[in-house]
């Protein structure tokens, strides 16, 4: 049994709006992500930490911001392709850390259904943890300019490649 770590890290940028997506989950705002997809930095990061542990590259080279057919895109739905591609290789997912850093909107309220709805992706409950921070008004998520994520992924599995 193999044992794999990877990490991801995704930003996106604020443009005028009434709600942001994070963890597949519609979260009222008065700004939106400025993405080539839904701008799901949550699951973003999620996806680059599970291809990274696979050693698979990363979501951009899976799924291009250049290419017509991510325009849009649900990020669940690349989510789903990620895990299957793990699935094909003989990984499954063991757990999945992840931090969103942002000034605004306060995470607290929407944290629980983040994380049951990635848990459902996933396919079992806790396999996922969502936290959130700020950087006390540091930076560019400090300044309210976007959101930025951390995650980590531990898989496991034959990795029959």
């Amino acid at each position: 049994m193999t044992m794999r770590v990877g990490h991801g890290f995704d930003v996106h940028r604020f443009e005028p709006g009434d709600y942001l997506v994070l963890g597949g989950v519609k979260i009222p705002f008065t700004q939106r992500f400025k993405a080539h997809s839904d701008g799901d930095v949550l699951i973003h990061a999620i996806c680059d930490a599970l291809l990274g542990a696979a050693c698979l590259g990363d979501i951009g080279r899976h799924f291009p911001d250049n290419d017509p057919s991510f325009s849009g895109i649900d990020s669940t739905i690349l989510l789903r392709d990620v895990l299957q591609q793990l699935t094909t290789l003989g990984y499954q997912v063991c757990n999945i850390d992840a931090t969103i850093v942002a000034q605004a909107p306060r995470m607290g309220a929407h944290i629980d259904r983040m994380q049951q709805n990635l848990d459902e992706l996933i396919g079992f409950s806790g396999a996922v943890n969502v936290k959130a921070t700020t950087t006390e008004k540091l930076g560019f998520t400090g300044r309210g300019e976007g959101i930025a994520v951390h995650a980590v992924a531990l898989i496991h599995g034959s990795g029959d490649r």
